[in-house]
């Protein structure tokens, strides 16, 4: 990936989580954009969207942004110049769930499984002997 490409998403991705903040409500749940994955032509924008909360909540969330995308769009073309403006669509992101749940069965096993014993420590537990 070029470093325009990556200066690009970056900056569609600060924008865009400011414009939610400031410019949608949704109660009882947290929005985060995550990430912002451009095709190389700059002419579309696939935002993927962080959502905790339950997935009926989840899917009114997507489905909002989604619904007020052009709106979305012109408000990102004022704050980011670019020869042409992305057609942004959302998409919700569970990566983070995911990560969690990774961290949960780690920590599960380390309960079910003891650690192994050091090296060091089953040597100086075996009696020297003498050499003949």
């Amino acid at each position: 990936m070029s470093k325009r490409i990556a200066k690009v998403k970056e900056l569609m991705k600060r924008e865009l989580s400011e414009l939610i903040q400031r410019d949608f409500s949704f109660p009882g749940v947290l929005v985060t954009v995550n990430d912002v994955d451009m095709t190389p032509d700059f002419k579309n924008a696939h935002v993927f969207i962080g959502i905790i909360g339950d997935p009926g909540q989840k899917r009114r969330v997507v489905a909002e942004l989604n619904a007020k995308h052009g709106a979305i769009q012109n408000k990102i073309c004022q704050r980011v110049v670019l020869k042409y403006t992305p057609v942004i669509s959302f998409r919700s992101d569970d990566s983070i769930e995911r990560g969690v749940k990774v961290v949960a069965l780690m920590d599960q096993l380390d309960e079910l499984c003891p650690p192994a014993p050091d090296v060091d420590e089953t040597e100086s537990a075996s009696p020297i002997e003498p050499e003949k």
